[in-house]
């Protein structure tokens, strides 16, 4: 996924303070995922050669993966939660589910010219997210066992 992507998606799903602080101007429309995933199977066909039968299964698993993500995205902002880690840990989960699905569809060489254009760096930056939470939480569980 292209930074520019995950920047637009986030910014519009994360600050909903902002769109408050901002209701006397005229806000603008959220992205339309649909068009986002079309967007991003696109891109993907250019980077990556795919085939057409490749192009199809891309795109139908972004129509639904970010729609998916989204609804659960606009859940915890329905529930007033302000904790960014958690919009983050939903992302993470759904962006995993994206890689694994390509991993599928992809050819080896496609997959490592993938990886090679920003998805590793994507993935780790993940990892190392998961990785910090479970730490976290481990921590937690020590210091409650403890009490």
């Amino acid at each position: 996924m292209n930074i520019l992507l995950k920047t637009l998606l986030l910014s519009s799903l994360l600050f909903p303070a902002g769109a408050v602080a901002m209701s006397a101007q005229e806000q603008p429309e959220p992205p339309d995922m649909t068009e986002l995933a079309e967007k991003e199977a696109d891109r993907l066909q250019r980077l990556l050669d795919l085939e057409d039968w490749q192009v199809f299964y891309v795109d139908s698993t972004l129509k639904h993966d970010f729609p998916a993500m989204n609804d659960e995205l606009m859940e915890l902002q329905a529930a007033k939660v302000s904790n960014a880690s958690l919009y983050i840990s939903v992302q993470d989960k759904w962006f995993e589910r994206i890689d694994s699905a390509y991993r599928n569809i992809f050819t080896s060489v496609q997959w490592e010219s993938y990886l090679k254009n920003g998805a590793a760096k994507q993935q780790k930056a993940r990892e190392k997210r998961k990785q910090k939470a479970l730490e976290a939480e481990q921590r937690l569980r020590e210091k409650l066992e403890k009490m």
